[in-house]
């Protein structure tokens, strides 16, 4: 939850290396003429994040059964599937299409409406509308902090409205239980970044600049599913 999940990549840039890091930061300030808006969310985020959102997250985390909260990962990643099989059939991605509805077929009936996850041996596929527009061809704009959200653009904001005509919670009409589950799911995503978090308030780095540069990178490389082109640094365009 929040700019948090861009904690994921944290590792990976690492192994970049300090020059190789250097350059990405220095290339991807281009893409952030809204720097001192966002630096300004940012900073509105953390604090929510540090003085509400981390303390319940780990209140959860000590707290709730490790059965109970793979059951909860497992519930949300089945409904996160609805949205990415609609988005592989915008991207004319069928086989991947398939494999990602058997998903939520199996797991919707033989695992008890997700709870359980009985289709291991499928890979878990991450599309979103924000990536369908990406593969055709629309790009990705300024980067956007947004509130409580966190890291986005302009392509990946219009793509979040987008995928809510997907989104099973989101058409839920009932609004205690459709709040409830915008609330839990973003519980149990914060609990899972905890322990990432650790290895970067250790480091000496300045965290926005390395969470944009988080996101950008990892946006880039899923619209092209892990084989972006290579980036230019002498270039304006990132996304050609």
């Amino acid at each position: 939850m929040l700019q948090m999940r861009s904690l994921l990549l944290f590792s990976s840039l690492l192994l970049t290396g300090c020059g190789s890091i250097q350059h990405l930061s220095s290339y991807t300030k281009q893409k952030d003429p809204l720097e001192p808006f966002n630096r300004g969310m940012y900073a509105f985020n953390d604090a929510v994040d540090r003085a509400v959102v981390k303390p319940v997250a780990q209140g959860y985390a000590a707290s709730v059964p490790e059965p109970a909260k793979n059951m909860i990962s497992n519930f949300f990643s089945n409904l996160d599937d609805v949205v990415v099989t609609a988005n592989d059939l915008l991207q004319f991605k069928f086989k991947q299409a398939l494999s990602d509805g058997s998903r939520v077929i199996f797991n919707s009936t033989f695992g008890l409406f997700g709870l359980f996850n009985v289709t291991e041996r499928l890979p878990k596929h991450n599309e979103d509308f924000g990536q369908t527009l990406g593969y055709w061809g629309v790009p990705s704009g300024p980067y956007l902090v947004l509130p409580v959200l966190g890291p986005s653009s302009f392509r990946d904001g219009v793509g979040r409205y987008g995928d809510g005509y997907a989104s099973v919670i989101n058409n839920t009409e009932h609004v205690p239980t459709r709040n409830t589950a915008w609330a839990l799911e973003g519980l149990d995503t914060r609990a899972g970044l905890l322990e990432q978090e650790k290895v970067l308030e250790e480091a000496l780095i300045d965290r926005y600049s390395f969470i944009r540069d988080a996101y950008l990178m990892r946006r880039q490389s899923l619209v092209y599913d892990g084989s972006p082109p290579k980036i230019n640094y002498d270039d304006e365009d990132w996304e050609e």
